[in-house]
């Protein structure tokens, strides 16, 4: 069965090889940086493997002109000291900027009374993308995204939160292939090898919010394989999702004047 694709999802070479993958995006982050005609890039930097493969891709193609924004928001304090030793491993230049104030005196200032907790931890993501393009404007910087193949697939992001980025270059490959190149890009081990997390509350994983795991979604998008149960739910996710991958909705035809 023909494997699964995004319209628009920038192809890597085949078969993989991190070695050739790495030199191939970060080529193509130049790319981007160039034809933008800006001085470089900013990444926010988590303390998550997909946010590490970003940040040494991004130094590999702006060596002097590449940033990492690590920006706790009542976060957990190890996924900090990851970041750090991500910024430190790849040799990227980092600031750390803490939300906490800002998101506590937002959450004060709106309704919060019945609000589902997503809509409460999605502040959080959408106050860093706020943070990320006030840098990238006062340094002329290109944001990069951090999301892969497999959650752009199943709608695993915040719109307009991680989602609010200028390239993202990691949107052809998997889950498990962003860990093979974080190997090859020498990425801490106990980032790779932890549970993956967005961060948005106490004991959050993705597997465990999306009710799935990696390894059965990047099986189905590479083979087009999988159980009964799992493509459906994959599938359900993807239709619901559908309208965060697209700009957004407008009138078609022209619109007269009565």
């Amino acid at each position: 069965m023909k494997p699964h694709t995004e319209p628009d999802m920038k192809p890597v070479p085949e078969p993989f090889e991190p070695q050739a993958v790495a030199h191939y995006l970060s080529t193509w982050i130049g790319e981007q940086v160039r034809e933008a005609g800006v001085r470089g890039t900013v990444v926010g930097l988590s303390g998550g493997v997909d946010s590490a493969v970003v940040a040494a891709l991004c130094q590999r193609a702006c060596p002097g002109h590449a940033y990492a924004l690590i920006m706790p928001c009542e976060s957990n304090r190890l996924d900090v000291e990851h970041a750090q030793a991500v910024a430190r491993a790849v040799g990227i230049s980092s600031v750390t900027i803490e939300l906490d104030a800002a998101y506590r005196a937002l959450c004060q200032s709106l309704p919060t009374a019945g609000a589902p907790p997503l809509a409460m931890a999605n502040l959080k993501p959408r106050l860093r993308m706020i943070t990320l393009y006030f840098f990238a404007n006062t340094h002329k910087l290109l944001v990069v995204g951090t999301g892969n193949r497999s959650e752009i697939h199943v709608g695993y992001f915040t719109k307009y939160g991680d989602a609010g980025v200028d390239i993202l270059p990691l949107a052809g490959l998997v889950k498990e292939q962003v860990r093979a190149l974080a190997r090859h890009l020498g990425i801490p081990r106990e980032v790779i090898e932890k549970p993956p997390t967005a961060g948005l509350w106490p004991g959050q994983t993705d597997e465990g919010e999306m009710g799935l795991s990696y390894a059965n979604l990047d099986h189905y998008l590479l083979t087009g394989e999988a159980t009964p149960q799992v493509r459906t739910r994959i599938e359900a996710m993807h239709r619901a999702s559908e309208h965060k991958r697209r700009l957004p909705s407008q009138p078609r035809g022209e619109l007269r004047a009565r």
